[in-house]
């Protein structure tokens, strides 16, 4: 079977500025029939951690809650807390960050922000799941509590999936603290102690205080090391390495699985949205965001998660790389960027595994939004 998935482009004219357009996007691709009237309604996005930019501007989520309240459904914006060590990792320091990168009751369109999993990510739901890898899933449980759920993600390269899409905003970003960690839990980084400099940049940001100097040299502790990830990105010199082929499957498949959780209660209630614009290498969750490694696309709508995610890879793959950016390889148009990014990465693991867990279908039909051009009067 074929999905349908909605695509516009970031043209606009005086007779349909980008916010309009992004309004009927949303509206064909299903919006009135997955959130009805007094539907309390979860609109998962990334508040972006502080000090990156690269994360879906504030305008853009606003048109988005009016055009769910049109509906006459009752939508909140949610988020999980963060695994590691930052400025989401707690209910306070979560809403005071997306408080200062634009996100506010008042901002939002009278729209109130709730951190699906509690004050400190233990507020959670046991999913049953009965898969390969887990039996149970523990999401947050403001987002299984609610009555549909809008998914509004930045689509960008990321260290550990390749990309970071639909897909990712469910599986991983709705987890509780406990979730995450589930996911997390089979990757194991090493230092490659040839190029370490003892910067101590990895130790300051474990979550599980498992680093430290060993002989000016940086050491993991395997036993105290709870495989965020976090070391991997923070090292300048590229010394902390995982072994990709055996952990990043199993990682994927994780998060293919919490995805089914998250959904399980949410036949014909959900509603995926992905911004192809800024699209950095890396997570919107570090302090920072490098450039983006092609032009902005536009955004795509659809019911489908697994097609979304595909077609979103698909318009970023026919995109000339941008020269300057820290992709290495693959810069001509219809040539893998996330395999230039990270080549150890298979990122279309992730949509096989979605696809035979049926959360949908990697085959789509892409229908564009034309645009509406100006009509002179007379």
């Amino acid at each position: 079977m074929t999905a349908d998935v909605y695509f516009m482009d970031l043209k606009a004219t005086s007779r349909e500025n980008l916010l309009q357009k992004l309004s009927r996007l949303i509206i064909k691709a299903g919006l009135k029939d997955v959130a009805g009237k007094e539907d309390i309604t979860a609109v998962k996005i990334h508040f972006g951690e502080q000090g990156n930019t690269a994360y879906i501007r504030p305008v853009f989520i606003r048109q988005v809650i009016q055009s769910i309240k049109e509906t006459g459904a009752l939508p909140f914006l949610t988020d999980a807390n963060t695994l590691y060590v930052g400025t989401r990792s707690d209910a306070v320091s979560h809403i005071n960050t997306a408080v200062e990168n634009g996100f506010s009751y008042s901002s939002m369109a009278g729209t109130p922000i709730i951190i699906a999993d509690g004050l400190r990510g233990k507020t959670e739901t046991a999913v049953r799941v009965d898969q390969k890898n887990c039996k149970h899933v523990y999401i947050g449980s403001e987002i299984i509590q609610a009555d549909a759920l809008i998914s509004v993600a930045h689509f960008k390269g990321h260290e550990l999936s390749g990309f970071g899409g639909t897909l990712k905003n469910l599986g991983m970003g709705c987890a509780s603290r406990r979730g995450k960690l589930d996911q997390h839990s089979n990757v194991s980084p090493r230092i490659k102690r040839k190029t370490c400099i003892g910067c101590r940049e990895c130790e300051k940001h474990c979550p599980g205080v498992a680093i430290f100097l060993e002989d000016k040299k940086a050491y993991i502790n395997k036993e105290k090391c709870i495989g965020c990830g976090e070391c991997i990105v923070r090292c300048p010199t590229g010394s902390v390495n995982i072994n990709w082929n055996q952990t990043v499957p199993i990682f994927l498949e994780k998060m293919m699985e919490y995805t089914l959780g998250v959904l399980k209660n949410k036949k014909d209630k959900g509603l995926y949205i992905n911004f192809i614009t800024d699209i950095s290498p890396k997570c919107d969750c570090l302090s920072y965001n490098e450039s983006p490694i092609v032009n902005n696309v536009g955004v795509v709508a659809s019911t489908d998660p697994v097609a979304i995610d595909q077609a979103s890879a698909d318009l970023v793959n026919q995109q000339h790389g941008l020269p300057g950016s820290v992709l290495s390889s693959n810069h001509g148009p219809g040539e893998d960027k996330f395999k230039g990014l990270y080549p150890e990465v298979d990122w279309e693991h992730q949509l096989d595994y979605a696809q035979s867990l049926s959360l949908g279908t990697r085959d789509y039909k892409l229908t564009k939004l034309e645009t509406l051009e100006y009509k002179k009067q007379g």
